[in-house]
């Protein structure tokens, strides 16, 4: 009896090429596109051009953080400085307690003032003032300097000019001194010397007196730098003359620091 043969084994598959098989990058679906492109051409050293704007980019970032830092820091020293001489300014009103100086026009005596005379003649008045300044501070005194002026107006043509006197004024003290302003050769316009001859005829003569004044302050041993006071004064007599009486008056004063 003949041996059955029997058939042999079926090859097995190797495993490389199951696992060849397993890391093959999936297929892509139907109606994409897939673009490969060499190692060398997406791993590469940028051209010269864009290194050299790199560095101009990273300069003016460097340059921007500078300035900045310099802006805030000025701007903290000034908010400093401000800070303190607020403090410096509520001290010094707090210890001194400065209070303004008042003026006034006591009394005026006129002369030269001859308005019977032709329209065309000038005229040489003099106005002899009184002049009262009361400065109210316990702790500041004023020194009233040379360069001071006094005029004189009338409808805003001006009359006479001169000088206060220089004098120390002590603190909490009223002063009453004289200054004479004198005009010479004076043209008045026909309308300013109707009107000033209609108003002394009414008794209400309206002058303006304009005095300026170089000042400084001693505050205790301290002397501050030249300050300038102004002072405006709308005085209306009832004549002329060396008798002339104040009907009423209205004074005003400012002082320029610088």
């Amino acid at each position: 009896m003949a041996d059955r043969v029997h058939p042999a084994d079926s090859p097995r598959p190797s495993t490389s090429s199951t696992v060849s098989d397993s890391n093959k990058p999936p297929s892509p679906p139907p109606g994409t596109y897939v673009i490969q492109l060499p190692k060398d051409q997406i791993y590469r050293v940028p051209p010269p051009e864009n290194a050299h704007r790199f560095q101009l980019y990273t300069r003016r970032k460097h340059r921007r953080t500078r300035c900045c830092s310099c802006f805030f820091w000025l701007l903290g020293i000034l908010t400093l400085l401000i800070v303190l001489l607020g403090i410096a300014v509520a001290v010094f009103y707090l210890v001194v307690r400065p209070k303004s100086p008042n003026y006034s026009i006591n009394a005026i005596a006129i002369s030269g003032l001859n308005l019977t005379t032709s329209s065309s003649a000038a005229i040489s008045p003099v106005f002899d003032l009184t002049v009262r300044a009361d400065n109210p501070n316990k702790k500041i005194g004023i020194y009233y300097q040379t360069g001071s002026s006094v005029q004189i107006y009338f409808s805003n043509e001006k009359l006479s000019d001169g000088v206060l006197p220089d004098f120390f004024q002590p603190s909490n003290n009223v002063t009453v001194f004289r200054s004479s302003a004198r005009g010479s050769g004076v043209n008045l316009s026909s309308t300013a010397k109707n009107a000033l001859i209609d108003s002394g005829k009414r008794s209400a003569v309206a002058l303006k007196v304009e005095i300026r004044a170089p000042i400084k302050l001693k505050i205790g041993s301290v002397k501050t730098w030249k300050m300038r006071v102004k002072v405006i004064c709308d005085v209306t007599v009832d004549q002329l003359t060396a008798a002339a009486k104040i009907v009423s008056k209205n004074c005003d004063y400012s002082v320029k620091l610088w």
